[in-house]
């Protein structure tokens, strides 16, 4: 229910008598004023901050106008009317308003008061921490102590001593089944595949994807063993069995999501084992099929060793720099001109490849690695991730090694099958 409006039966506006008016509470003899907590006497703030309560409005409209300076508390007529509350204070006692006894949160502890009664939390130091061990942490560097050097860095933002080791372990663990027995290159090529699908599937969750793993590492292997036994036609084939594994496997959780579960496994199938496949159709060519591989892997490593060290002493001008800031165009000429260079020696000695044709080789896998790298970087930066895995110390994952040669290796075995076509 409203309560009823005192100004029934008055003008409204500017004409309305000057008069007290009665507040509809349930006790009306305690005037708004009376209510205040602030005690009788002198202004408690200075000018210009003095605030004084409302005042009826003027009948004389030039009142509005005409400041004459604030009405003070003491002044006849405002607070000492008849009919002031004089009952007890609710808030301790006249004139008292720094007493709080009354109040609830007065019997709280201040903050810091479990430091004990000689700390002043405000004005005393901090506690000194107790000698020993230092917390955790990146130590403070001073004039005697500088900061610690990070070593073994270089531009390229790698541990460079990490990455020619692991480097040289996969080198020998590629080259060696290659010699003695080339058989043995298919479960290291294998194995390479199922890792590379593995990162690629967990780099893919970050973008709410989720491949089923089971059924496109198993696709993968097969893959890559159809390719070593049976040929290109076989290849082509595997890639289609693990597609279709890989999707009636995903019926079986529902269709929420399936169509982006089905494009990533269908991009990490096209992406890892049907173009690593390649490698093995390299490898199991009759009589010459090592010298093959080899070949391709020795332009991959030439062309990415020259593009660091030109990239390094000479980039200048970003490549990409949307994709791989790192990339420069004089590192891709260095790129080039390696593989270029190694490949017209190599073809020659190794596959009796005229000079002229292997340095055309050369350029060619040269481009198609640059290009698999900046497709991998790419992926990465949509992803948000820098490295597939920390598989490999120095490296980042195993995919991060792989991506020059996926694309490599198609390129090679096209451009050998005109150069050096495979008898038998």
């Amino acid at each position: 229910m409203s309560h009823p409006d005192p100004y029934v039966g008055e003008p409204r506006g500017w004409d309305r008598p000057e008069r007290p008016v009665a507040l509809p509470w349930p006790e009306p003899e305690i005037e708004a004023g009376q209510w205040s907590r602030r005690p009788p006497g002198p202004e408690l703030y200075a000018e210009p901050r003095t605030r004084p309560y409302a005042e009826p409005v003027p009948a004389d409209r030039d009142a509005l106008t005409r400041h004459d300076g604030p009405q003070r508390y003491d002044e006849p007529g405002r607070y000492d009317e008849p009919g002031r509350y004089d009952g007890p204070e609710p808030f301790g006692g006249p004139g008292r308003l720094d007493d709080d006894t009354d109040y609830p949160t007065a019997q709280i502890a201040p903050i810091g008061a479990e430091l004990g009664p000689d700390l002043d939390p405000v004005t005393e130091p901090d506690p000194v921490p107790p000698a020993g061990r230092r917390p955790k942490g990146r130590r403070r560097a001073s004039v005697d102590r500088p900061a610690t050097q990070q070593l073994g860095t270089g531009r390229a933002g790698r541990n460079l001593p990490a990455a020619i080791g692991v480097g040289l372990g996969l080198g020998a663990l590629i080259v060696v089944p290659l010699v003695i027995y080339p058989l043995a290159f298919l479960p290291v090529l294998a194995g390479a595949v199922a890792i590379g699908m593995w990162e690629m599937a967990r780099a893919v969750r970050r973008s709410g994807a989720h491949p089923p793993l089971v059924p496109l590492i198993a696709g993968g292997v097969l893959t890559v063993g159809l390719a070593w036994f049976a040929g290109p036609d076989a290849l082509s084939l595997g890639l289609l069995v693990t597609v279709l594994g890989t999707m009636i496997w995903r019926l079986g959780d529902g269709p929420a999501g399936f169509q982006r579960d089905l494009t990533a496994a269908t991009l990490i199938a096209v992406y890892v084992p049907f173009l690593g496949g390649f490698a093995a159709l390299l490898a199991a060519a009759p009589d010459d099929g090592p010298l093959r591989i080899l070949a391709t892997l020795v332009a991959v490593v030439l062309s990415d060793t020259g593009g660091y060290a030109a990239g390094v002493s000479f980039g200048k001008h970003p490549m990409a720099p949307s994709i791989s800031p790192k990339k420069s165009w004089e590192g891709f000429a260095g790129s080039v001109s390696a593989a270029a260079l190694g490949s017209a020696l190599l073809l020659w000695l190794m596959l009796d490849v005229a000079p002229w044709w292997g340095a055309v080789f050369g350029v060619a896998v040269s481009c198609a690695a640059v290009l698999g790298d900046l497709a991998e970087s790419m992926i990465k930066r949509d992803l948000g991730v820098k490295d597939m895995s920390n598989l490999l110390p120095g490296h980042g994952g195993l995919m991060d090694r792989l991506d020059s040669i996926l694309f490599a290796v198609p390129t090679a075995y096209l451009l050998l099958a005109i150069f050096v076509p495979v008898v038998g």
